[in-house]
C-alpha cells in the first residue's frame, strides 16, 4: 500500500557530501510529514529531521547546519542533502512517515565516511 525507497547512500571521504532520495509509493508526500532517521551499529535509531506538509523543515541539533531536507513533489521525492560529512555520520538511513495512523518505514541505504 505505502512503501518508501532511499537510494544515495556510499562510500564518501570525510569532509564530501551525498544526497539521498526517497521515493514514496501510495502516498502523497506533499499530504505529510516526511522524516528521516539513521541508526549506527550499536546506537538507538536517531531522528535527524523533517518536512512538513507546508515545506516547513526541523533538524536535529546534531546535523544542523550540514543536512537539509526537500521535496520535489512533482517526483514524489524527499531528499538528504548531507554536506561536510564526519566519519560519525556513518550509518544506515532511513526515511518515515505517518500515514492513515499508520507508520511505515524504507529499506535504508547505508552511508559510510571514511577518513
Amino acid at each position: 500500500q505505502v512503501q518508501l525507497v532511499e537510494s544515495g547512500g556510499g562510500l564518501v571521504q570525510a569532509g564530501g557530501s551525498l544526497r539521498l532520495s526517497c521515493v514514496a509509493f501510495g502516498t502523497i508526500i506533499s499530504s505529510n510529514v516526511m522524516d528521516w532517521y539513521r541508526q549506527a551499529p550499536g546506537k538507538q535509531r536517531e531522528f535527524l529531521g523533517e518536512i512538513s506538509s507546508s515545506g516547513t523543515t526541523t533538524y536535529a541539533n546534531s546535523v544542523k547546519g550540514r543536512f537539509t531536507i526537500s521535496r520535489d513533489n512533482a517526483k514524489n521525492t524527499v531528499y538528504l542533502q548531507m554536506n561536510n560529512l564526519r566519519p560519525e555520520d556513518t550509518a544506515v538511513y532511513y526515511c518515515h512517515t505517518l500515514r492513515a495512523f499508520r507508520y511505515y518505514w524504507g529499506q535504508g541505504t547505508q552511508v559510510t565516511v571514511s577518513s
